[in-house]
């Protein structure tokens, strides 16, 4: 039975270049496998960026109203037709921007259509509250794995901090795309409550 895997971590985790090294272990061994991302990550337009410098165009991307397993099919078809072989996986990045029901047709994927899908994504936000697509995939995956990371001080990181212009933010919207003037620290607990004066989602 194939299964629906959720790999997930804090930024600077390991989270795409993980996801590229799964694509390149099927690829190596001769399966085909197809990528995709949500049209919601706008950095690196249609392209996978690792951290690492590794660069890989998806084969989709996924708008907010899509229906995910439509959208499979349809590629999954076009790629047997052109390479002569079947999926063997769909990998998935930045799966947290995924809605609740878009998660759930990952799950159909594996089930129904008997292709393992690999989800890679952050859990929280920089409130520390989940994101829709990460908290239906901790509800439903066969498989949770936890990509480590650690904080500035060595301790391990679980929670993500937003700067802008180089001061960190608690306040604003769950999304926003690192670039320019957003970025984002990983962050042990001690440190995330030293910089945000003991706030949690907005709570002290």
């Amino acid at each position: 039975m194939a299964k629906l895997y959720f790999r997930y971590g804090a930024m600077n985790s390991g989270k795409s270049t993980a996801l590229l090294q799964a694509a390149f272990n099927y690829e190596e061994r001769g399966h085909s496998v197809l990528l995709a991302k949500p049209a919601v990550d706008t950095k690196g337009d249609r392209d996978i960026v690792s951290r690492l410098g590794v660069v890989r165009e998806v084969d989709f991307v996924i708008a907010p109203d899509d229906g995910v397993r439509e959208v499979f099919e349809r590629h999954r078809a076009l790629a047997a037709a052109e390479s002569g072989r079947d999926t063997s996986c769909l990998l998935v990045d930045e799966a947290q921007f995924l809605t609740s029901e878009q998660a759930d047709d990952l799950l159909r994927i594996a089930l129904i259509e008997g292709i393992p899908v690999l989800a890679y994504g952050i859990r929280t936000d920089f409130q520390t509250v989940a994101f829709p697509g990460s908290r239906r995939l901790l509800e439903i995956a066969h498989s949770l794995e936890e990509l480590k990371t650690i904080c500035r001080c060595g301790r391990k990181a679980i929670f993500n901090g937003r700067t802008i212009d180089g001061r960190f933010v608690f306040d604003g919207d769950q999304v926003a795309i690192d670039g320019e003037a957003v970025t984002y620290e990983s962050l042990c607990g001690v440190c995330y409550l030293e910089e945000s004066g003991g706030v949690l989602n907005g709570r002290h």
